[in-house]
């Protein structure tokens, strides 16, 4: 008698769960009734524009805000009821955060674990983020990279079970970009759950199980990170600029071309089949008499897609 196949393992609790989210400041509306699910042990990337919406669903998380209507829960509970047991299991990282210069990095990781009922060993949380070297050293003394990876030994010393991120690596080298990004994927490996908030599409392409685009209070687009670039109809993106002004409705006259948007003086085409898309856009250009200034082609990517739900690219808007 063959044996029966083993169950299917259940699903992974979830670790977030937003229902109906709404909040309003006087008159203006900031989150317009949205709804997702976070499954634990998880990366999810929160994306917007300026005044998207994205930072005040963030700071509800948190438990920053309140609500104006809706339903959050975070590990099975919610603000309202269990603040004192939420404090404990999650962690908070911020763009920038400022330590006492006169305390080192041990005393600093030291200091805040004492903040909480359990946790990690100072020690623990000092390796985790590859300061040992640097554990007596006073803060004013580390360079942006360490101060970074402190401000993360630092939310991470509870051994939080769920971890916001809020641009953790803006102003980092790539070297030490990287360096947290291995920590960060250690956390996941470790079945914790993180939510990242950054404008470096790069980096929510490579971290992200899902991510979660936001515009004007409400979810424009939400998946993994390859669901998302396919559901913008082509893989491949031509970028250009002509001597000229190229009119607009030639690009229909583009074979397996898809969608088209305005760059600075230039273009950015997706297409489906480049090797047949781009000897279609030089005879486009050749036959209306002008020239190409710049021509540049690459794999289609999430500020592709953020460009197409959005009409800007993300990094372009943060930097305005």
């Amino acid at each position: 008698m063959e044996p029966s196949p083993s169950p299917a393992p259940a699903p992974p609790a979830l670790a977030i769960q937003v229902r109906g989210l709404v909040k309003r400041f006087d008159d203006t509306v900031a989150v317009a009734g949205i709804d997702f699910e976070v499954r634990s042990g998880q990366c999810v990337g929160l994306l917007g524009p300026n005044g998207a919406g994205k930072t005040t669903t963030v700071e509800i998380l948190e438990g920053l805000q309140k609500p104006t209507a809706g339903e959050v829960r975070l590990l099975g509970r919610s603000w309202e009821k269990d603040e004192a047991a939420l404090r404990e299991r999650i962690g908070l990282a911020l763009q920038e955060t400022r330590f006492y210069e006169r305390l080192t990095v041990e005393e600093t990781v030291r200091l805040f674990r004492s903040f909480y009922k359990q946790g990690l060993e100072v020690e623990e949380a000092i390796a985790l983020v590859r300061l040992e070297e640097k554990r007596g050293a006073h803060s004013v003394k580390l360079s942006g990279g360490q101060r970074q990876r402190l401000a993360l030994a630092v939310a991470l010393v509870s051994d939080p079970e769920l971890l916001f991120l809020d641009e953790p690596t803006t102003g980092l080298d790539p070297q030490s970009r990287r360096a947290l990004w291995d920590v960060i994927e250690g956390l996941k490996g470790k079945g914790r759950t993180v939510v990242l908030t950054t404008h470096y599409m790069e980096e929510a392409q490579v971290l992200c199980d899902q991510v979660i685009i936001m515009d004007h209070g409400r979810i424009v687009g939400q998946g993994t990170p390859a669901e998302l670039i396919a559901s913008i109809g082509g893989d491949q993106v031509i970028e250009f600029a002509t001597t000229s002004a190229f009119p607009v409705e030639a690009f229909a006259d583009i074979p397996t071309y898809v969608s088209h948007h305005p760059r600075g003086e230039g273009h950015t085409l997706t297409v489906k089949e480049l090797h047949r898309a781009l000897p279609g856009l030089l005879s486009a250009v050749s036959s209306r008499g002008t020239q190409l200034r710049y021509l540049s082609t690459r794999q289609a990517t999430l500020d592709d897609v953020f460009l197409a739900l959005t009409g800007r690219s993300l990094r372009e808007d943060n930097a305005s």
